[in-house]
């Protein structure tokens, strides 16, 4: 055992060397450390510590001797001098070639020639006497910092400058610790101190992506279209280093990509307004108080439990009233009017046939359908943008904005994630009757999916159940991915409680294989959301699904949810945030550009508390959001899922 340990030893100081050699450092862990602090120390990435030293995953022990590379930003910068110090005579023998004689000099086949000046004209022969010059050679290393300041430009963002320094973003947030998610124009940071020629161009026929944690070439593939070599013809560092999370790649010119690089493309419009003259917008909503009983505050309230959609324009109308709080203090100047549609069509004509819309910036609603259709086109005729905040499948004429992402969308969306999850061994699909078709389009995208339908009653229709012996028989050892597709909460609580039971953690012992689940869903709807579903469940299940919003869990630090607590005595739901988040995006992209539609393209992607937006334009028609998040429940809360 001693000799083993010895010899265990004796390769691990060995591999030391070896790499030190090759231009790495290494690093004794200190008390408190942590794999990003000694990342930041050194300039690199995390993941690049974690290629060289696979075991750190599992923990950092104290005074363990990691594997350091060196940052770019470290490299020195070496050149060579040569001095011309004098001749030696040689005549060639025979098989000499400028190549042999060259190599035994120490020089190079030009310098021979260059003092031997009919050797440009004739061929090296046997006999020839020659002069070879002997030269000084010095080798000078640079001494400089290994950083510089820089004065950031106009519309650069991290990606770029990045990019042109040949770095990770996240090697330039270690080298600007301070600097901000979003940087402004003249503000001066930390890059790497390299030669104005070392510097990288960007060309803005290309898109650039910037590489996600856990991105190899098949997902980049999925995501791009392009194959590695495809890649690498591109960007030519890849085939040296292979890629790297925050690596900055140049890709073929794709809207959808384009300065893609993962939260940094985020564009925070609060650093951008420019215009603080007063914008008009018009809100309607269906608070439908002519059916409010306002002789008691009893009466009130049952008005407001009793109706839906009083219920719902209450929950948007104190987002909105928030963000119309934040704007002022962002010194924006609003003209706010709130209409009550009455959930009726006549009450939308009416509204806009009795007031003047014609300076009107933008109008937020209705939330319903029919009403929606009659504002966008009554005001078609004033090209005045019409945002949707909850609706889907809308007719997309031009001034139509559906702020909520499709359904088509977010089941691409997660069919695409569950193709880059590793080391899945068996793709099930769940359903029942009313969602047969979408089964079959899942199972067109895993061809070797096995499938479950729920169980018949003697008249044929759904029963809305399955038994354990009909899931329990598709299942695999290893990890299974269970498609569930429903609207029925008793079939999901059926479903989702049998998968929990199903989990089976390997036990070499007991002769148990380990068999892992995740439930996912193409279409998150009310069914999970009901009592009868076990939040547990769902946790233990890492239920996964795209959703238009995050969940913010409360957090008291937000500054909305701080103050819509301070307010209201309770926390936002997601109605309300919904509210303030659109009111937000909507009001900074008027006063950041010269109206909503040229914001599509100069503001291509806004976040706020849980709501993003990305509007794409149809052909011929009006905008439609592709901004969503994946999420999952993880320890009986959803969190996001960083793609």
């Amino acid at each position: 055992m001693i000799k083993f340990f010895s010899i265990i030893c004796l390769v691990f100081l060995f591999s030391i060397n070896t790499v030190q050699g090759q231009n790495y450092k290494t690093h004794k862990v200190k008390q408190g450390e942590t794999i990003e602090s000694i990342a930041k120390q050194y300039l690199v990435t995390p993941v690049e510590i974690y290629t060289l030293n696979p075991d750190a995953k599992k923990g950092l022990k104290l005074n363990a001797l990691l594997i350091i590379p060196n940052s770019k930003a470290d490299e020195p910068k070496v050149t060579i001098t040569k001095e011309l110090q004098g001749f030696r005579s040689h005549r060639t023998g025979k098989r000499e070639t400028l190549y042999s004689l060259a190599k035994e000099y120490h020089v190079t086949e030009e310098d021979i020639k260059k003092y031997n000046t009919f050797l440009y004209a004739n061929p090296l022969r046997k006999g020839d006497k020659i002069q070879i010059p002997i030269f000084k050679t010095t080798k000078v290393v640079e001494e400089r910092e290994p950083t510089k300041p820089y004065m950031v430009l106009p519309k650069e963002g991290k990606w770029r400058i990045a990019y042109k320094f040949g770095i990770t973003v996240t090697e330039l947030d270690a080298l600007n610790p301070h600097m901000g998610e979003t940087l402004q124009e003249g503000q001066v940071i930390n890059v790497p101190n390299i030669t104005k020629t070392d510097e990288k161009i960007v060309d803005e026929q290309y898109s650039y992506y910037k590489v996600l944690p856990k991105e190899g070439f098949y997902r980049l593939k999925l995501k791009l279209g392009l194959e590695q070599d495809q890649l690498e013809a591109l960007n030519p560092v890849l085939k040296e280093t292979g890629l790297k999370e925050g690596m900055v790649l140049k890709v073929p010119f794709d809207a959808s990509v384009n300065n893609n690089d993962g939260t940094s493309n985020v564009k925070n419009l609060v650093h951008y307004v420019r215009d603080y003259s007063t914008k008009h917008i018009a809100v309607m909503l269906p608070f439908r108080l002519n059916k409010v009983d306002f002789d008691s505050i009893a009466g009130i309230k049952q008005s407001i439990n009793k109706d839906p959609y009083l219920n719902a324009s209450l929950d948007f109308h104190s987002g909105i009233l928030l963000a119309i709080d934040s704007l002022k203090t962002l010194g924006i100047s609003l003209k706010v009017d709130v209409y009550d549609t009455k959930y009726q069509v006549s009450e939308v004509e009416k509204i806009i046939r009795e007031h003047n819309f014609e300076d009107v910036d933008a109008v937020i609603g209705p939330l319903t359908p029919n009403n929606f259709d009659k504002a966008v086109a009554d005001l078609r005729i004033y090209n005045i943008p019409v945002i949707s905040p909850i609706g889907e499948n809308l007719n997309l004429v031009e001034n139509v904005f559906q702020s909520r992402p499709s359904v088509e969308f977010l089941r691409n969306k997660i069919i695409g994630y569950v193709k880059t999850v590793p080391d899945v061994n068996n793709v099930v699909i769940i359903s029942d009757t009313k969602n047969t078709l979408v089964a079959s389009q899942i199972k067109k995208e895993f061809v070797s999916a096995r499938q479950v339908y729920s169980r018949k009653n003697k008249e044929g229709k759904d029963a809305n159940y399955v038994l354990v012996d009909d899931i329990a028989a598709v299942l695999k050892p290893g990890q299974n991915i269970v498609f569930l597709e429903t609207q029925n909460e008793g079939f999901a609580s059926n479903v989702t409680s049998i998968l929990n039971s199903l989990i089976q953690v390997e036990n070499i012992a007991e002769n148990k294989v380990g068999i892992d689940i995740i439930l996912a869903t193409t279409n998150i709807n009310s069914a999970f959301e009901g009592d009868e579903i076990s939040n547990e469940h769902l946790s233990n299940l890492q239920f996964t699904f795209g959703s238009m919003s995050k969940s913010n869990d409360g957090d008291i630090n937000n500054s909305f949810i701080k103050k819509y607590i301070e307010i209201y005595h309770v926390t936002p739901n997601k109605r309300a945030v919904r509210g303030f988040d659109v009111t937000m995006d909507v009001v900074l992209r008027l006063v950041s550009s010269d109206d909503l539609y040229k914001s599509v393209n100069e503001s291509p992607l806004t976040e706020y508390v849980e709501n993003k937006f990305e509007y794409k334009k149809k052909l011929f028609g009006g905008y439609y959001n592709e901004a969503s998040y994946l999420v999952k429940y993880q320890d009986l809360r959803i969190v996001e899922i960083k793609e």
